[in-house]
């Protein structure tokens, strides 16, 4: 694969993320069932103009993953999560963006052992950047460190 395509693939897969971020939390703001929430991002999100924002092209099977896996296997993650929350904290207790990008990254790392570990750490301390401040980055930063330490040795 050319440089060019790496870059491309990387970029797509980047919007990918932060798209299947932005779905699970309209999933979880709105209760939109699974199905629809997919047809309604392919449709109209992925790779889409609203409001003069461009959004990225993104990897559609990529996302579909995403998106699917978080929901199917949510209790596992959120108990992945909230095993290494310090004491006195819950899942519940994170806004819903954290959870979104949190739940996407610990996903990633226990179910697609394809994506290096560096590189999914990276790619959601991005969408935590777009989001927050850099205390918060941090969080996430120890948070799917921690997670990947037990999915991947």
């Amino acid at each position: 694969m050319s440089l060019g395509r790496v870059n491309e693939r990387a970029r797509s897969r980047s919007a990918a993320r932060l798209a299947a971020v932005q779905a699970l939390y309209q999933q979880e703001m709105e209760g939109t069932p699974l199905p629809t929430l997919l047809h309604e991002f392919h449709s109209h999100r992925l790779g889409a103009t609203i409001e003069d924002v461009e959004y990225a092209d993104a990897e559609v099977s990529f996302f579909d993953d995403l998106v699917t896996g978080v929901d199917a296997r949510r209790v596992e993650i959120d108990g992945a999560i909230s095993a290494r929350l310090a004491e006195g904290w819950t899942l519940e207790r994170l806004d819903r963006p954290m959870r979104q990008i949190l739940r996407c990254g610990a996903y990633e790392l226990i179910a697609r052992a394809d994506v290096p570990t560096g590189t999914v750490i990276n790619e959601y301390l991005d969408i935590a950047d777009a989001f927050y401040a850099k205390r918060e980055k941090g969080f996430v930063n120890g948070l799917l460190d921690a997670v990947a330490k037990a999915a991947r040795g």
